[in-house]
């Protein structure tokens, strides 16, 4: 997963991943590239948590959760239909399933601003 957001800072993240339920119970574990637990994150019934460096921190939603693991927004929901094949709209972004049956998924967000792009890439 590689989330690279186009703003005056130029942040980008790049993680190995494994996505588990879906956009109502799940977990979403990130691995550094040598294999180490970067953080899990989990939802279900209106909480999600971040443990991540040995803390645990409880959000209200699982899009600000994400916002505070990934420094962006991501359409989580929205996600999984994509990953299941299924272009879901979502206001300002735009997804690329055309790939997917060689595992990769890519969607861009133009607005709000800042621009971002998402790029999955999943083992067969």
């Amino acid at each position: 997963m590689s989330l690279q957001v186009e703003d005056t800072s130029a942040q980008s993240f790049t993680a190995a991943f494994e996505l588990k339920g879906n956009a109502q119970t799940g977990e979403l574990k990130l691995f550094t590239p040598f294999g180490g637990t970067l953080a899990v994150l989990d939802w279900q019934n209106g909480l999600a948590r971040l443990n991540a460096n040995g803390e645990t921190r409880t959000f209200e939603s699982m899009d600000t959760l994400i916002q505070q693991a990934t420094g962006s927004v991501i359409p989580v929901a929205a996600l999984f239909d994509w990953l299941d094949g299924r272009n879901s709209p979502v206001p300002g972004w735009q997804a690329d399933l055309s790939r997917l049956s060689d595992g990769r998924l890519a969607a861009r967000r133009s607005t709000p601003a800042p621009q971002a792009d998402l790029r999955i890439v999943l083992e067969k």
